[in-house]
């Protein structure tokens, strides 16, 4: 991905250096650790997801966006940088405060500060004390979450926007709650959705207006 500002540049190389430094570390963590260990580490979507996100908000235009999980912010960079050049307003949302200082930190550092607004709290608290309408959403949580997150989310959709949702398809483990989200979701009439092998799997989900021949 390159970035057009070297401020975002910068930052977007700190992240993806400590990603590999992280890499070799979790490769030795036993599997039964790393759960009561992932706060320590990035998680991230990764560059390719990432980078699509960041074509999708530009091509869609949002005035308002939602992400749900900022955890360090790798993923809040890329939104950010989008909002920016669309002229959208990015909210996002975590539970940890440690976390999103963090996030907040790397923002400022490449000049995007003014266009996030970090949200520290329960995210189903969160998203239920706004009214919205949110225009482009991101839900990258804790997985047993999607299903309440998404319903809490759904009736603050605005028409033709666009939910994308990561880790569908990997890790294995949390496949049982990426169906699950897929079950609700069909369930919606005026949903359509697709999941895309791009990353760890994202779930694109649009909601259209009823009647809309346009789409």
């Amino acid at each position: 991905m390159h970035f057009k500002d070297p401020k975002v540049a910068a930052v977007f190389a700190e992240y993806a250096d400590r990603q590999v430094r992280e890499a070799a570390t979790t490769a030795t963590i036993p599997a039964e650790e790393m759960g009561a260990r992932r706060n320590e580490f990035l998680l991230p979507v990764g560059a390719e997801a990432a980078g699509f996100l960041h074509s999708l908000v530009i091509a869609r235009a949002p005035e308002t966006i939602l992400e749900l999980g900022t955890s360090y912010g790798y993923s809040t960079l890329f939104l950010a940088d989008a909002a920016r050049e669309c002229g959208a307003r990015l909210i996002t949302v975590d539970l940890d405060p440690a976390k999103q200082a963090y996030a907040s930190a790397m923002l400022t550092r490449a000049g995007l500060e003014q266009f996030v607004e970090f949200r520290c709290g329960d995210a189903l608290e969160v998203v239920s004390a706004d009214p919205g309408p949110f225009d482009f959403v991101f839900l990258d949580i804790w997985k047993n979450l999607y299903v309440p997150c998404f319903e809490a989310v759904y009736p603050r959709l605005s028409d033709e926007a666009i939910m994308a949702t990561d880790n569908m398809i990997l890790p294995e483990g949390a496949r049982d709650s990426a169906r699950a989200l897929r079950r609700v979701i069909r369930e919606k009439p005026d949903l359509q959705t697709t999941l895309l092998p791009v990353g760890q799997g994202i779930e694109l989900t649009v909601r259209w207006a009823a009647g809309n021949s346009s789409l």
